[in-house]
């Protein structure tokens, strides 16, 4: 039984004075603080000005009418009639049209061409080209979606013109049309805000990538000076590599449990976002997606090496996880491969589940499954982790003991290896 205690009281001792360390660690480096402070902080903020207007309206566009039709005309009004653009211009020529684009006085251009009245008449399918300004997301959606309302509308009224051509009265018509009525309804986002089904998942996403490329970047340094986190004392072999884990990952845990409340919270009630699930779901939500997120970093900042390649795989993952997450294109087109490699990401499903909680106003039952998910993300990366620095352990011990053995016989034959690497140096 005193044992027992001895163990505990010990474990606990190791545990406490890893986490301290680890935290001194994280708060004496000042890249890692303006990682994990600066851009935790600041990155939610700024995303969210950058997309403040999540709703464009009226955005304009020009017109360049080859058909000269009585349908491409009825088409153009529908067009200036939607939310979305404005028919600010009508051109004679796509010259014309192109120059107001690079001018900057339009952000789209709808062409209809020679045919395509004779085509509609013929009863044969018509084509119509829309070209979009892509310096940003909001005129492209607005320019696609106003063309693509309007040419569903379009369909219909042109089956019930060539089913009333063919003897059936308007009612009979409009029922073959559309046999069974229905009422187009999106509950959680009815302007198709870009912010709300976006930013959503960009906050939960900043945790996970802050937090690793912070690791990673404490870990590349001590790597870059001959020193690691898996050096274990001779007190902590074999099971200390437990509480070498837990003592560091309750470190990084609570630096973000508090960046974690800030960006689920504060910065959506700040812009407007919506905020419908309830407070204590989505904070239990944040401890299983925080929790996941500390081991995953764990295991792949044992990968970091140097220093500067945390700010390469910035720029090459962060596209990648985000669209991974589902919330620009959905899971189910994605191909195999991509949807068993976005497996390894908590954000694959902290941001799915953040979004039907938060959003849409769901509960834990509602994403049971990414909770499920996360749990079964964190159990299998603490056991990567723990076999990561196991195995860095042993080779830095082999290592050492080669060094040693080195030195043994450098003296044994009267060699002075320091006083031989100074002069290799030129020193």
């Amino acid at each position: 039984m005193a044992q027992k205690e001895t163990y505990i009281k010990s474990w606990l001792k190791d545990f406490w004075g890893i986490a301290t360390h680890e935290l001194r660690q994280i708060f004496s480096d000042g890249g890692v603080l303006l990682i994990f402070i600066v851009a935790g902080l600041v990155y939610p903020l700024l995303y969210n000005v950058i997309y403040l207007n999540g709703v464009l309206n009226d955005t304009p566009i020009a017109i360049v009418d080859e058909a000269d039709c009585a349908q491409s005309r009825r088409y153009t009004r529908e067009l200036d009639a939607t939310r979305e653009v404005e028919v600010a211009y009508r051109c004679v020529n796509m010259d014309e049209a192109r120059r107001l684009m690079q001018e900057r006085k339009v952000n789209g251009i709808v062409l209809y061409p020679r045919d395509f009245g004779e085509k509609l008449a013929r009863m044969e399918t018509a084509t119509l080209s829309v070209y979009c300004d892509m310096s940003s997301f909001l005129y492209y959606k607005n320019a696609l979606m106003a063309a693509n309302h309007v040419m569903l509308h379009e369909i219909g009224q042109i089956q019930i013109e060539r089913y009333a051509a063919a003897g059936f009265t308007g009612a009979e018509a409009a029922a073959l049309v559309q046999p069974i009525p229905y009422e187009e309804n999106n509950p959680y986002n009815n302007a198709f805000s870009y912010s709300i089904f976006l930013i959503s998942a960009i906050l939960l996403l900043i945790i996970q990538q802050t937090m690793f490329y912070g690791m990673s970047l404490l870990a590349g340094t001590m790597r870059e000076r001959n020193r690691s986190f898996a050096s274990l004392p001779d007190t902590l072999e074999g099971h200390g590599i437990g509480r070498v884990i837990l003592g560091r990952g309750a470190a990084y845990w609570t630096v973000y449990l508090a960046i974690s409340l800030y960006i689920a919270f504060i910065v959506p009630a700040i812009f407007g976002l919506p905020q419908r699930g309830n407070y204590w779901d989505i904070l239990l939500l944040l401890l299983f997606f925080i929790t996941d997120c500390v081991f995953f970093s764990m295991t792949w900042s044992t990968f970091i090496t140097r220093r500067e390649t945390v700010f390469v795989l910035f720029l090459f993952m962060s596209p990648i996880c985000l669209f991974l997450t589902g919330t620009s294109w959905p899971v189910t087109a994605f191909p195999k491969f991509w949807k068993l490699f976005s497996y390894i990401f908590p954000t694959t499903f902290g941001c799915q589940a953040y979004i039907n909680m938060s959003t849409a106003g769901g509960d834990l039952l509602a994403a049971r499954s990414q909770l499920f998910a996360l749990t079964l993300q964190t159990v299998i990366y603490y056991f990567l982790a723990s076999v990561m620095v196991f195995i860095e352990n042993r080779v830095m011990k082999h290592r050492e003991e080669i060094e040693q053995r080195r030195d043994a016989l450098a003296a044994r034959i009267g060699i002075d290896r320091t006083e031989d690497a100074r002069i290799i140096a030129g020193e």
